[in-house]
């Protein structure tokens, strides 16, 4: 669970960034003066921080700075009224994530601190990876060795130096975000800013003025003029997740920025010139979807410049023994755990286990065992019983049998339900969403729940 720093005056907007963000899984913490807000960032350590530009005695400019001075890798996000806009461009500067307008909404706010949130995780991540490893092994070591790994790398370093927009399609969590960001280390771009959407997580009201940004007194609540993704990837990559996910109007909009290279605000008339490289990802077929209707073919078409597929784990088996040692090694330097590595059962029931999660969940899995372990080796009672099982059911006799509790039973169910849904649905949240009968929001909070 995140911890999130809420640093304003305001004693009632204090109260309701708290309930919001409680709701939404994460710790907040809230401080009422510069002073306060210090004392807990050294005390607290959060991961994100929500600064409003003005507070008595130390303004937010300053205490920006003086934040930033203790932990570089904070993330902030600024909070300024209307008036307050170049305060905060001036902000992020200094080195601020990004800023909302008072009244902000808070769906829009939401998303912006999951983007942060996602931005730096990836980020310390390619840092760990290239400090442990060097630059040019340190991915490939995290994606795998097999054949169909090492193809995708050599597609990888052939299309990285081109301009080319590329296609990556792939079951949720075989690293396509990663193997994005693989692709803009190794080109022209690199020193230029990476930015990382998912369409899927923004709601259809907001993907047009998240894109291409808007003028103030666009729509209700527009009490600022605000740059979209599109200007703040300028020059770099804008790697779009999911873009399936996309309205149709913002199909059509995004078909003509690519074309003409210049976009316009929301509720604005100036032609705005845009640099970007475009990265887009899907984990059901783009061709599918267009014969479905649920995608436009000419857009399909400008995007389908260079293609590559990233194999599920499960086709590629031979991988997972060193995906598994990498992330123990990870885990055991997190938990500060001393454990030489897996019993044998264990391996055995990850080479037998057809992972619907891809490494995402292999990750997930590990970091769990090597919480849970105690001993030299992690053993099978760390692992969950979904992957020690040969099919991964959840027998209900015996999980009343052994007095497990409703939630934890009822969580065990539930897990297995989506994952069987993803696998039917080839990996695709919105058609699996579809399967359940739930609305993708809702399933997107229960996979986190259960762990997937």
């Amino acid at each position: 669970m995140e911890t999130i720093l809420i640093v304003d005056d305001d004693e009632n907007v204090r109260t309701l960034l708290s309930d919001l963000l409680r709701n939404e899984g994460y710790r907040p913490i809230a401080a009422g003066s510069g002073r306060r807000a210090l004392r807990e960032l050294i005390r607290r350590s959060p991961s994100l921080a929500l600064l409003d530009i003005r507070l008595p005695k130390m303004d937010g400019m300053k205490l920006l700075e003086e934040m930033k001075g203790i932990d570089r890798d904070l993330i902030i996000i600024m909070i300024t009224g209307y008036g307050d806009v170049r305060g905060a461009v001036r902000a992020m500067k200094l080195g601020a994530f990004d800023y909302i307008t008072k009244p902000f909404d808070n769906e829009e706010l939401v998303l912006t601190i999951r983007r942060a949130l996602e931005a730096q995780y990836l980020s310390k991540e390619v840092d760990e990876l290239r400090k442990r490893l060097g630059e040019k092994t340190a991915i490939e070591e995290l994606m795998g060795q097999s054949p169909q790994i090492r193809q995708v790398i050599s597609q990888v370093k052939i299309i990285a130096p081109t301009n080319m927009t590329v296609i990556l399609q792939g079951e949720s969590g075989v690293g396509k975000e990663l193997i994005a960001r693989m692709i803009h280390q190794e080109s022209m771009r690199k020193n230029r800013p990476f930015i990382a959407i998912d369409c899927g997580a923004i709601p259809d009201t907001l993907v047009e003025s998240e894109l291409f940004g808007y003028e103030k007194g666009a729509f209700t609540g527009a009490n600022g003029r605000k740059e979209g993704q599109f200007e703040r990837a300028n020059g770099g990559t804008l790697f779009l997740d999911e873009i399936t996910n996309l309205p149709t109007a913002a199909q059509a909009k995004l078909l003509r920025v690519i074309q003409e290279r210049k976009l316009q605000h929301l509720g604005g008339k100036r032609e705005i010139g845009v640099d970007v490289r475009i990265i887009v990802a899907t984990n059901i077929g783009l061709l599918e979807a267009v014969k479905a209707g649920k995608f436009r073919h000419d857009l399909f078409h400008r995007l389908d410049e260079f293609h590559i597929d990233l194999p599920a784990l499960r086709k590629r088996k031979e991988d997972i023994p060193i995906l598994a040692n990498y992330f123990l090694r990870e885990a055991k330097e997190e938990f500060r755990k001393k454990i030489e590595g897996f019993s044998t059962e264990v391996m055995k029931y990850f080479l037998g286990y057809h992972w619907p999660g891809n490494v995402r969940e292999l990750k997930n899995v590990i970091r769990r065992a090597v919480l849970l372990t105690e001993s030299g080796h992690v053993m099978p009672s760390a692992v969950p019983t979904d992957i020690t099982k040969a099919r991964g059911e959840i027998d209900v006799d015996v999980a009343f049998t052994k007095g497990l509790p409703f939630e934890e039973a009822t969580k065990r169910v539930q897990r297995e339900l989506i994952k069987k849904a993803l696998e039917q649905a080839g990996g695709s949240k919105t058609r699996a969403a579809k399967i359940l009968h739930l609305n993708r929001k809702t399933l997107y909070r229960k996979i986190k729940r259960v762990g997937l």
